[in-house]
């Protein structure tokens, strides 16, 4: 059973940047795809981005945040990081960490991810 926590939201103004972490027990992150997902109110879960366990560990990004968000992990920390830059109101959302072993198919839906964090709540405004 692998449990994931984060951390690290709060409130930011446009323009400006967040880190958020992902720390893990019970489970090596090296041994899971690491996804990051979002659901604003009243909106679908969506994806964010994920580091795959396989293919060279290569990492995915949705469009809407390719170029702003960077995804990192410390394996001695276990522990994956979501760094935000450049961040606007439409980034405010509740974030989660999640774990899993689906197929590249699955990487970005998240009936891909067995293990999921209670989420931090990240919000943009001025």
């Amino acid at each position: 059973q692998v449990q994931l926590v984060e951390s690290g939201g709060g409130l930011v103004q446009p323009g400006g940047s967040l880190r958020l972490s992902c720390a893990a027990s019970g489970g090596a992150v090296t041994q899971y795809n690491m996804g990051w997902f979002r659901q604003a109110p009243g909106k679908e879960r969506e994806f964010v981005g994920a580091v795959r366990r396989l293919g060279g560990n290569t990492y995915h990004y949705a469009d809407s945040v390719k170029g702003r968000f960077t995804i990192s992990r410390d394996n001695a920390k276990n522990t994956v990081y979501l760094q935000m830059n450049n961040l606007n109101p439409e980034d405010t959302a509740l974030y989660y960490c999640a774990a899993g072993r689906s197929l590249l198919s699955q990487l970005r839906t998240p009936t891909g991810y067995k293990y999921w964090g209670q989420g931090t709540q990240v919000t943009v405004s001025s």
